[in-house]
């Protein structure tokens, strides 16, 4: 993990622990406690406790009298008997601190504590198809660990935490009553804030007894000034790929934010990103991203330019949650967030990623949640949201529209004006409203960016906690020409045309990662009867981007897919169905039409569209083992009402296998398919669907397809 940092010297934690020096008098008064008298060590005592790791001592060593008393030339002998005297009141009192510190840890079984453990990144209820070992940090850095087998062991880690805790006490104690010259930003109190401080709680460290010069972690915690969190979530945006599922990120509110939370000049924004090469192609850096070849990096920016990265750049809305934490929980996840800023980890696209990342984060502060043990592999930032929000950890919500749902509310406004008068305009009347709109900007943002405007207009209905579930579980029935069958399918996400719309951007279409198995009722007497039980579909990923050209919208209307899929053959006489690879382009034209919701930026809810579309496919079933496809593919989406809707669309393709010198087989053909689905919810959950087909071929066995489905999401 990198740290990135804009307009701040270091990377992304706070809270020094300011806790300065009265240690003589701690100490003085440990020499004269009974209960530390009880658990004084020998060297024998101290080497045989539970909790010592075998390498403490070469990583951290225990002060020992002669230890300090060595180091007795160095300091000023004005005053010989008093800093001997002081010396091997330090040493004894390190001893004894170090011998009641281990006692309390082996009795409480702090080694084995989650939120210590978590501190370190080890994960013990976490599943990832990726990761690491559950009995191993996550972390491989060695300058993240004290002890050598810290990356193994977390009670190798604590001793060595403690030990060198205690020698930074006893080192404290040299240095009274001197004038101190330097600092010391490699000292465990600035590296692990927020393992001192977790340390410092549980074993009833006085706070006055710590004692650092952290000026690296003194500025950045007073420039930051961390006291409340956030969690912004910028919708789906699939005109980048990279954020076609979303992003999240943590806002940090410092007093003066929390008073007024619309000047975000005050605030920041943390950013967990891919720490990817920009010089790579899309196809290479997403692979990369996929598989954990990029690092990961920790951005700290003023949040204004992060909000307007996402408002009037990308258009994209977003939504702002503050986090039901406690300022004390967020200062120890921001000294968190301090000690991993050098860490190289590996960044996932699917697992770790900038919604997870948060999730750990919380974490550490609440462990009895399990938080991101509840999202075993996948983890996806509208899932994350409805997590929280399920948890009860989301204490206010902030809508805050883009720049073209202000321009579309403009536009939504006009042709109300315009209807009210009896007026209907012309296409080349829309589109010049369109580009006046665009031509007299309107944002959420001030001129100069360091202020969000009060909303002028209601909330759109694409709040991700109000979305269906990601992923999905079919169970169909139909008939296929004069064949039975039941589909059983699965799809892990995200969201078709035909779902539920609430919660998501409107028009959103994107699938990833589904399949169906199909089941026929065959019978043996019957002429060229289909496998008893087939692969009907597994798709890699299939979506539609729609930017209307009568809206605000910014962006072109295309279309991609990959996946493998059964297909007719319309080649050869009496054709039947084969499963092939297929990936398919398409880029065209869309319009939205009908009445938007009065008051919002939304566009209106219906829809056309047309395509021109490519398509290549390969597989041994088909003539020639493959076939090149390029036509026309249009349709319309309506919205009937908040439960139902309907979309119909024409598929004209027309298909090229190649030359044959065979009488009965075609080279070339037209296959249109004609297709009509209606989707009824019953519920966020459930729904039921009808799919009907019709392929316009006369060499295939069966032309028409229509089947009633059952859906659940989960």
């Amino acid at each position: 993990m990198s740290i990135k940092l804009t307009s701040i010297p270091i990377d992304c934690t706070l809270m020094t622990i300011s806790l300065r020096a009265r240690l003589p008098l701690a100490i003085a008064g440990l020499l004269l406690s009974a209960q530390t008298q009880a658990f004084l060590p020998t060297p024998l005592s101290v080497l045989e406790l539970d909790t010592l790791s075998p390498d403490t001592s070469s990583t951290a060593p225990t002060y020992s009298n002669s230890d300090v008393l060595a180091e007795s030339d160095n300091i000023n002998s004005a005053e010989p008997n008093i800093q001997n005297s002081t010396l091997s009141e330090s040493s004894v009192a390190t001893d004894q601190l170090l011998s009641t510190w281990r006692q309390q840890v082996k009795t409480d079984k702090l080694a084995q504590h989650t939120t210590w453990r978590r501190l370190l990144y080890f994960y013990d209820n976490k599943n990832s198809v990726l990761g690491k070992k559950k009995t191993e940090s996550l972390v491989d850095d060695p300058s993240f660990f004290l002890s050598k087998n810290g990356q193994r062991d977390s009670g190798a880690e604590l001793d060595a935490m403690l030990a060198a805790l205690a020698q930074e006490l006893a080192s404290s104690v040299t240095d009274h009553n001197q004038a101190k010259t330097d600092t010391n930003d490699n000292s465990v109190l600035c590296r692990f804030p927020a393992r001192v401080a977790w340390l410092a709680e549980v074993l009833a460290i006085d706070a006055a007894s710590l004692s650092a010069d952290c000026p690296e972690l003194d500025e950045w915690m007073q420039t930051i000034a961390p006291e409340q969190l956030s969690i912004m979530f910028a919708q789906e945006y699939l005109d980048n790929p990279l954020s076609a599922f979303a992003h999240t990120l943590l806002r940090i509110d410092s007093k003066a934010s929390i008073a007024d939370p619309n000047q975000i000049d005050k605030a920041y924004a943390l950013n967990y990103t891919v720490d990817g090469d920009p010089n790579d192609s899309f196809p290479i850096y997403a692979t990369k991203s996929m598989i954990g070849s990029y690092n990961s990096a920790i951005e700290i920016d003023p949040y204004p330019e992060m909000l307007a990265k996402y408002l009037q750049d990308d258009e994209r809305d977003t939504w702002t949650y503050q986090l039901g934490l406690t300022p004390k929980e967020v200062q120890q996840i921001m000294r968190h967030v301090w000690e991993t800023k050098a860490l190289k980890m590996p960044y996932y696209f699917t697992t770790d990623n900038c919604a997870s990342e948060i999730l750990r984060l919380i974490d550490v502060v609440r462990p009895q949640q399990n938080l991101l043990s509840q999202l075993s592999y996948a983890v996806v930032p509208s899932d994350v949201i409805q997590l929280l929000n399920d948890e009860q950890l989301l204490a206010s919500t902030t809508y805050t529209p883009a720049d073209n749902t202000l321009r579309q509310s403009q536009l939504n406004e006009k042709k109300q004006q315009r209807a009210q008068l009896g007026y209907h305009n012309s296409a080349k009347q829309t589109v010049n409203e369109i580009k006046s709109a665009q031509l007299n900007p309107v944002s959420s943002m001030s001129a100069d960016g360091q202020t969000l405007l009060k909303r002028q207009i209601d909330v759109s209905d694409n709040n991700p906690i109000d979305r269906h579930p990601l992923q999905l579980g079919t169970i169909g029935i139909g008939q296929r020409g004069d064949n039975d069958y039941m589909d059983i399918g699965f799809r892990a996400g995200f969201h078709d045309t035909l779902d539920h719309d609430s919660g998501y951007p409107q028009f959103f279409n994107l699938e990833g990662l589904a399949a169906t198995l199909r089941l026929y009722d065959t019978d043996d007497n019957k002429h060229n009867q289909p496998d008893s039980v087939v692969l009907q579909n597994v798709t890699l990923i299939r979506g539609r981007s729609f930017n209307p050209v009568n809206a605000a919208q910014k962006g072109n209307t295309w279309g991609a897919s990959i996946e493998a899929t059964r297909v007719n053959d319309g080649s050869q006489e009496a054709g039947t169905d084969h499963l092939v690879g297929s990936v398919g382009y398409e880029k065209g034209w869309s319009w939205a039409f009908g009445t938007p919701a009065a008051g919002t930026g939304e566009m209106p809810p219906q829809l056309c569209y047309t395509f021109l579309a490519g398509t290549g496919q390969v597989g041994r079933g088909i003539n020639k083992g493959f076939r090149l496809g390029a036509g026309i593919n249009a349709g319309c989406r309506y919205q009937i009402n908040n439960q139902l809707r309907a979309q119909a669309e024409l598929q004209l393709p027309y298909w090229y296998h190649g030359n044959s010198d065979e009488t009965n087989v075609r080279g070339h053909y037209w296959q249109p398919i004609s297709s009509l689905g209606l989707q009824y919810d019953i519920d966020k959950k459930q729904a039921l669907r009808i799919n009907a087909n019709y392929e316009w071929q006369d060499r295939i066995d069966a032309n028409d397809d229509i089947q009633l489905s059952y859906r659940r999401y989960f």
